[in-house]
């Protein structure tokens, strides 16, 4: 195995990770995917005396886990991020060219979320070379762009106390996020000739009482009490596909629904609402036939002011920053979701920079560094010191 020189500026490294192609192949087929980077991180981790295992059951799509076991008398903290970035079809200059300029790295990935790897990675060795009581357990996953595969494969085999999950935050704490469900509303009717569509069940006419009714839901939504910080929860239509011919009765018609929940909404419980609302779209027009089939979900993440890892993240901010940490939202999902569902405590907390999925992407240089400097210490009073 190659032995990585001890680098130990998180920047420089964000650099390094920025030059490799990690593009999800489910988001671009053919795309690179994660197989070079985690490589790369895996020696890195190894030449730290971390104990790496890298996992691959989906091939081609790695994820690597690197741990440090402490004395045994503390917590364990799992620091997680990811390998995957967006594609760069139409990215502005050169996707991969980790160029630093005016405090910026620039390139794909940088701020989503190479910056978080590269700062777990300094940020752990630092803390590992001390006598930790408590385990560090440094995960960088794969395809948390698409269907986070990497953190799910991750949660069967590693369990820790409590975990900090690293996304662009600009050094705030991000408490709470949405979750998502996609569902498909596939429509049946009865083709039939244009001249004669009494003869036929148009299902893109049942497709415009599913709109109805799901505008309706959209309205329920938005009557209820907003979520302090995630205000209302969301439905909406992104796709539709129907017809054959302009001279053809539709027999067929397809609907991609995307439902956005807050916490304490399952996705058993938004399949629950959804199909209710088609079944009584079934009384109103007895013609009308369904078939909802769930695609995706992921619930939604809240985390509780005085867990653990939630006061020696803020703890460290103070200490690095001089400042107490702020707290915010986002409508987005993240892998904390999963992790959360998994039973472990977390936190989302990450760099600052823009470009999130556009056309230029940087991450400020300063930043990454403090992030490295406050997951140090937030390991380091979560895990605990061995008593000398």
């Amino acid at each position: 195995m190659t032995r990585l020189p001890p680098e130990t500026d998180p920047v420089a490294i964000l650099q390094q990770l920025v030059r490799i192609d990690s593009v999800n192949p489910d988001l671009v087929p053919g795309a690179a995917g994660e197989v070079r980077i985690a490589a790369w991180c895996a020696d890195w981790l190894s030449a730290q005396g971390f104990d790496v295992t890298v996992l691959e059951q989906t091939p081609g799509r790695p994820s690597v886990v690197g741990v440090k076991r402490g004395t045994g008398a503390g917590r364990s903290l799992m620091l997680n991020a990811h390998l995957d970035t967006v594609g760069v079809t139409t990215y502005a200059g050169d996707p991969f060219s980790g160029a630093r300029r005016d405090g910026r790295v620039f390139g794909r990935g940088a701020v989503d979320t190479k910056s978080g790897v590269a700062a777990i990675l300094v940020a752990a060795a630092r803390a590992a070379a001390e006598e930790l009581a408590g385990d560090v357990i440094v995960t960088l996953v794969a395809d948390e762009e698409f269907g986070s595969i990497g953190t799910e494969e991750v949660l069967r085999s590693f369990h820790a106390d409590a975990a900090l999950v690293i996304e662009p935050s600009s050094l705030e704490l991000t408490t709470a996020h949405r979750g998502f469900a996609w569902f498909e509303l596939e429509l049946t009717g009865l083709a039939a000739h244009g001249s004669q569509p009494e003869l036929g069940v148009d299902a893109i006419w049942h497709a415009g009482l599913a709109l109805r009714a799901l505008d309706g839901l959209r309205q329920q939504l938005n009557a209820e009490p907003a979520h302090a910080s995630l205000g209302h929860g969301a439905v909406r239509v992104s796709q539709i596909s129907g017809g054959e011919d302009a001279a053809t009765v539709a027999a067929r018609c397809v609907l991609t629904v995307e439902r956005r929940m807050l916490p304490g909404q399952s996705p058993e419980r938004v399949e629950a609402e959804l199909r209710a609302l088609f079944t009584e779209l079934t009384v109103e027009e007895p013609q009308f036939q369904f078939a909802l089939t769930r695609l995706v979900a992921r619930a939604a993440f809240e985390a509780e002011p005085d867990w653990p890892i939630v006061r020696a993240l803020g703890a460290s901010v103070v200490r690095l920053l001089g400042r107490a940490a702020a707290t915010r939202s986002e409508p987005f999902w993240t892998d904390a979701g999963l992790i959360l569902e998994a039973g472990i405590p977390c936190v989302v907390f990450g760099a600052d920079g823009e470009g999130l999925h556009a056309d230029t992407e940087w991450a400020d240089a300063q930043s990454v560094r403090a992030l490295a400097d406050i997951l140090a210490g937030t390991i380091t009073e979560f895990c605990g010191l061995t008593a000398g």
